[in-house]
């Protein structure tokens, strides 16, 4: 009896995060290696290109060398494409999606662990060290994209390689891909991987969420409205020189009123403690700059660039319909704008939506016992603060999306981190989640 019940304790199961943090644990350098070679690795995409290849390359690389089935794939094909998410104004020829995976059994459900490998630029601000410097300190890799999301990239790449080295064979198929194209409301990427046919019946996005579990994200729509006063001949004149400045504090205080109307919208679901479920923002105010190589002389034009983001369950084309009436109704009574009208012009078009996972979902349960497990006794459940490419999974392909990533700051900004023990921490939520999900 002794010798059975022995057998029985040598035998048992270790609890699913005990099992994903031992088989991490041994990787904890190599994985912080990696994470430093693609901060270090310019990934910066500007519509309509982008630089991406250079830093797929590092993330093969290191899925080859340990034996996880990899590749990368030429995402040209999206411009013959005819779907209607397709971004026509980007180019897309030699910019590789990359894709890895650790085929089941084929009893159990199928996971994709997905990321975005693109950056914006650094920006104009210095930056400590540099914007590829990935340095090390006091715990964090600093540099451009280690926070949104290469930390989250190297997490997900840390899931593949524990279970290849431990010789572990889920029942469901494991795929975790990176794609280009994301940021500037892209999205190019992650609708290459779907028209290609690499779907699951769940999917996680490490981006950026201090280890919360993001089970919604907004819509968001970027646009410009540029206006135009006077020739430059006219500069020198008797007539009073008209200048757009003083009007632009108006067409401000149009957005104003908007941002103050959109704080106003009924929220509910994943959205709805939040006090601005739905921002308006300014991201850019121009005319004339202070630079001495501009000469001292009243703007030719002006122009803003606007944010507005939208919750999951609106109407997004009626809503960006009635601003662009508002819009009219202000010109219309505006002396200067009456005649000056301002040119709107989207940064990218069609806007993005939003996505919503309900809380009692089979893959958010996962996920968040997952979390509970690994991290304390309560899950924060929550939504995220922007948009992303979520909604293309869940909305266009039906896939059940949630978003879980590291702790850090700086996202978008100078001098941008993740916290080293944080990206170690999604790594074993999302692995011990993968072993639940799809079965050992």
């Amino acid at each position: 009896m002794g010798r059975k019940t022995s057998q029985r304790i040598r035998t048992a199961r270790l609890p699913a995060s005990t099992e994903a943090r031992r088989l991490l644990a041994p990787l904890k350098r190599e994985i912080v290696e990696l994470l430093r070679r693609l901060v270090a690795t310019n990934s910066v995409a500007v519509p309509p290109d982008g630089n991406e290849t250079p830093a797929q390359r590092v993330l093969y690389g290191f899925l080859g060398d340990n034996r996880v089935d990899v590749e990368m794939y030429d995402t040209a094909f999206l411009q013959r494409s005819r779907d209607p998410g397709v971004r026509r104004e980007r180019h897309y020829a030699g910019r590789r999606n990359l894709i890895a995976r650790l085929p089941g059994s084929g009893r159990g459900r199928s996971l994709l662990l997905t990321g975005h490998i693109d950056t914006v630029p650094p920006g104009l601000s210095p930056w400590r060290g540099g914007p590829w410097s990935a340095a090390v300190r006091q715990g964090r890799v600093y540099g451009l994209g280690s926070y949104d999301m290469k930390g989250g990239l190297a997490a997900n790449a840390a899931v593949l390689v524990a279970l290849k080295r431990a010789k572990i064979r889920l029942r469901g198929d494991l795929l975790s891909e990176s794609v280009v194209d994301e940021e500037y409301g892209g999205g190019g990427g992650t609708l290459a991987g779907r028209l290609r046919g690499d779907n699951a019946d769940a999917c996680v996005i490490p981006e950026p969420t201090n280890l919360a579990i993001y089970r919604a994200s907004r819509g968001g729509y970027v646009f410009d409205l540029a206006t135009e006063a006077r020739e430059a001949a006219d500069y020198f004149s008797k007539e009073e020189v008209v200048s757009p400045a003083i009007p632009l504090g108006r067409l401000l205080g149009w957005v104003d009123s908007w941002k103050a109307k959109r704080r106003r919208v009924r929220r509910r679901g994943a959205y709805a403690r939040f006090p601005d479920p739905a921002p308006v923002q300014v991201l850019a105010v121009e005319a004339n700059r202070f630079d001495r190589n501009v000469p001292l002389s009243v703007p030719l034009g002006a122009a803003l660039r606007l944010y507005f983001q939208f919750l999951p369950y609106e109407d997004v084309p009626g809503v960006i319909r009635e601003v662009r009436r508002s819009l009219d109704g202000f010109c219309d009574r505006d002396p200067f704008f009456r005649t000056h009208r301002p040119e709107w012009r989207p940064l990218f078009d069609p806007p993005l939506l939003g996505h919503e996972l309900a809380a009692e979902h089979a893959w958010t349960r996962c996920l968040v016992a997952s979390a509970e497990s690994a991290l304390g006794p309560k899950a924060v459940l929550t939504a995220a603060e922007y948009p992303c490419d979520a909604f293309i999974f869940q909305r266009r392909f039906g896939i059940p999306t949630l978003l879980f990533g590291p702790r850090g700051a700086g996202a978008h900004s100078p001098d941008e981190y993740v916290e080293i023990a944080s990206v170690m921490k999604t790594a074993e939520v999302l692995l011990a989640a993968a072993l639940e999900w799809c079965g050992r």
